[in-house]
């Protein structure tokens, strides 16, 4: 059997001693009545954003998703959606999960890649499409930043000229900005989330701080956001703003085939419309003998056989100088010029026969 222990009698504690305790502490010499209490440092901004995507993304989709994952400190997880599900389903399961944000990644056709950034439950909800994208791997570059350490965000004063930018900015900041003493992030800076506006699309980098003189260097990932449509609600709700510059990637695709089409049938006219200008007026005369029957036969007869008397005379003369000297041939006229090429030839040919019957029989002797 335990022996039960004595149970030490409390110190009482008079109203003299909480006085004098009271009057220890020192009070600044100047205070507002105004004034709050100083209480201790909590985390108050208990933000939390859901990150994850639905069934049909690709792999370099993938890998992105992974990369914010990772500049992330207060995000949650969670699987693959399935595509049969609707959109509203995404609210209920930040309920679930006690996220007040989400980050929907959603894919079409193996190829195009949305993202959806919405307030839970009321909304606003933005859609984007994610275009040049580049993961952290694929970059290599050469900066670094600790896990879970805060960012700074830089914005393009853009985003304060119109009231749909400004929107895009508070969810921007809401979803990227990790909270002040957050469980899981660093309290300090060093690196930089640089959101710049060109050519009606929002530039994602991230920075590097080397120093504070502001020397950077780039960590990534890349990637450009292309806005389609703000919503009222949590991806519900009526369309408050539409990008009326927006074309759908399988549009675009469709565009450049049927231009490669449209241009097939514009160089085809453009070649017909060169070659009746730049046809030739005067072509060479192919049948040099269409003159025979026009005219009086007799003369045409007598002509025919003085150009025939003629060219044998050429041939004659060019065979007895190429029997002289082959080498050194002197032509003056064209007719002569053709007729001792045509002979030349021939005798090169009977040269070579007769070279070829000499090593034949040298060969069998």
């Amino acid at each position: 059997m335990g022996v039960a222990k004595k149970q030490k009698p409390k110190k009482k504690v008079t109203k003299v001693q909480q006085v004098e305790k009271v009057e220890d502490v020192q009070l600044p010499a100047k205070r507002v009545s105004d004034e709050p209490i100083e209480k201790k440092v909590r985390w108050t901004n208990k933000e939390r954003v859901l990150v994850f995507a639905a069934r049909g993304i690709g792999h370099r989709d993938r890998h992105l998703m992974e990369d914010l994952k990772k500049l992330m400190p207060h995000h949650k997880k969670e699987s693959k959606m399935e595509r049969s599900k609707t959109l509203e389903i995404v609210n209920e399961m930040c309920e679930m999960k006690n996220c007040s944000k989400a980050v929907l990644f959603e894919g079409r056709k193996q190829m195009d890649l949305y993202m959806w950034l919405s307030n839970i439950p009321k909304g606003p909800c933005v859609k984007f499409l994610v275009q040049n994208v580049h993961t952290m791997a694929e970059l290599k570059f050469s900066g670094n930043c600790l896990t879970g350490s805060r960012p700074l965000l830089s914005f393009d004063p853009l985003f304060n000229e119109k009231p749909h930018y400004s929107v895009m900015k508070e969810l921007l900041t809401q979803v990227f900005g990790v909270p002040n003493h957050h469980p899981k992030s660093q309290p300090f800076f060093d690196h930089v989330y640089t959101f710049t506006i060109l050519d009606n699309r929002i530039w994602f980098r991230n920075f590097q701080i080397l120093s504070v003189d502001g020397a950077l260097a780039e960590i990534g990932p890349r990637f450009c956001l292309n806005p389609v449509k703000i919503f009222s609600g949590s991806f519900t709700g009526d369309a408050l703003w539409q990008n009326q510059n927006y074309i759908s990637p399988s549009r675009y695709r469709r565009e450049i085939v049927k231009g490669a089409k449209i241009n097939r049938y514009t160089d085809k006219v453009h070649k017909k419309a060169y070659n009746e200008v730049h046809r030739p007026k005067e072509t060479n005369e192919l049948t040099p003998l269409d003159d025979i029957f026009t005219g009086d036969a007799a003369e045409k007869a007598e002509e025919i056989a003085k150009k025939v008397a003629e060219k044998k005379i050429v041939e004659e003369k060019v065979a007895a100088v190429i029997k002289k000297s082959p080498k050194k041939v002197k032509v003056k006229t064209v007719a002569e010029k053709k007729t001792a090429g045509k002979v030349i030839k021939k005798a090169k040919f009977k040269t070579m026969k007769t070279n070829k019957k000499v090593k034949k029989t040298a060969k069998k002797a």
